[in-house]
């Protein structure tokens, strides 16, 4: 399998639900907003760029199956499976906020191989492979070389539904407040992964993450020179739906500080 070509092929189905996204948010009408539970918004924008998304890689990797977010196909395959997020920070979109984005990768068997997040209001497209480096629009990128939290901008996402460990959140986010440049909650896990393979932010931590939501993002952390893990600092972050990215440098110390409320 050449993941290359299917690299290029999956940014250029990312950028085409994207277009679709762009338009609709010109017209998007609020009254169309549903509800999958608490803070938990959709619409017809989700579900249809998930089946523009699923059309178009259906093509790419005819084998492969699909994990979703909005259940349009729940066909699974054997050794190949896609993992589609096809509008990330649906809440920013239906607001209006300019911060999301679409978010897929490639897990074959137990491993992630290929991730794309296309954000597009700012038309940026991030993509890595297994066994080679992280891109941004064709150039190259390489996590921060900070190299401790004092220097530090962290990312992180807000509890929005799961109030059962808000308490130690905000905890953890008054020790950090106090300790580096700043915290940034963008509101799209993906593109938090993303500006941390770019080294716009030196890590992101968040916890009750659904898989769709960070796997592209992980690949491409992690082609970037980025570490992922844990908060118990363990490798496998979809099964415990809590992750912290870093540049690499920063992973022992911001652990000791998660570690005192998770």
């Amino acid at each position: 399998m050449e993941l290359i070509k299917i690299a290029n092929h999956v940014t250029e189905v990312a950028k085409q639900a994207g277009d679709f996204i762009r338009q609709e948010r010109k017209t998007f009408d609020p009254d169309k907003i549903e509800y999958k539970g608490l803070n938990d918004l959709v619409s017809y924008v989700d579900k249809n760029a998930e089946k523009i998304i699923v059309e178009g890689l259906k093509k790419v990797l005819p084998e492969a199956g699909f994990i979703t977010e909005e259940k349009t196909t729940t066909v699974i395959g054997e050794r190949y499976n896609w993992i589609i997020d096809p509008l990330d920070g649906t809440t920013n979109f239906i607001h209006g906020l300019p911060a999301f984005s679409v978010s897929i990768a490639l897990k074959e068997y137990d491993e992630l191989i290929l991730g794309v997040v296309y954000e597009i209001n700012q038309d940026e497209c991030f993509y890595a492979w297994k066994d080679a480096p992280a891109y941004l629009n064709g150039r190259e990128i390489r996590v921060s070389k900070n190299k401790i939290v004092a220097d530090s901008l962290i990312a992180t996402g807000f509890p929005y539904y799961d109030f059962t460990k808000q308490s130690a959140y905000i905890a953890l986010f008054t020790e950090l407040m106090r300790n580096c440049h700043g915290l940034r909650r963008i509101g799209s896990a993906a593109v938090d992964l993303a500006y941390t393979a770019c080294g716009r932010f030196d890590a992101f931590y968040e916890y009750n993450l659904n898989a769709w939501d960070v796997a592209a993002g992980i690949v491409i952390v992690k082609q970037a020179g980025g570490h992922i893990v844990n908060f118990k600092g363990g490798d496998e972050v979809l099964e415990a739906r809590e992750l912290l990215a870093t540049n690499g440098n920063i992973t022992s110390e911001l652990l000791t500080a998660i570690q005192k409320y998770f």
